[in-house]
């Protein structure tokens, strides 16, 4: 089953259950539209499709778009810049972003050189924090709607 960017939703529920009716039927197997919706509310730790439905908002807007612009920290440089690509991870929590920097960034400790970096692929949480870490604690990225 394929997931989009506003999971978890009411509808994302619903396209779920319609490509486990396609999954079933190229099976052999005949599922009810109904009975669809209440497997794939299971799945999803809801007792049933209406306690879904009810705790569920019809749509759910990712805070992370293509073409967005941001700011933050990318190894404790500040940057801003455009994303450039938007993935939700499987775990429906992380996404992993493509950004390009306006300026590049040294990334560096030392300024004796320069190494620098103009696009930069990192896993972020709903926040715009990423789980990686520096040594010294801080993030490796933090981003911020620009």
């Amino acid at each position: 089953m394929s997931f989009s960017l506003d999971t978890p939703s009411a509808q994302t529920l619903k396209s779920e259950a319609k490509a486990l009716r396609a999954q079933r039927e190229l099976a052999g197997e005949n599922l009810s539209h109904g009975a669809a919706l209440e497997a794939v509310a299971k799945a999803h730790g809801y007792r049933d499709w209406n306690t879904a439905r009810a705790a569920l908002p019809d749509r759910v807007v990712s805070p992370w778009q293509v073409g967005q612009r941001v700011k933050g920290l990318y190894l404790d440089q500040p940057f801003t810049g455009m994303l450039i690509g938007v993935q939700l991870l499987g775990n429906m929590q992380n996404y992993t972003v493509t950004i390009t920097f306006d300026e590049p960034v040294n990334v560096t400790p030392t300024f004796m050189f320069a190494a620098l970096r103009h696009r930069v692929v990192s896993t972020i949480d709903i926040h715009g924090i990423s789980n990686a870490s520096r040594g010294n604690g801080n993030p490796q990225l933090v981003l911020k709607r620009a």
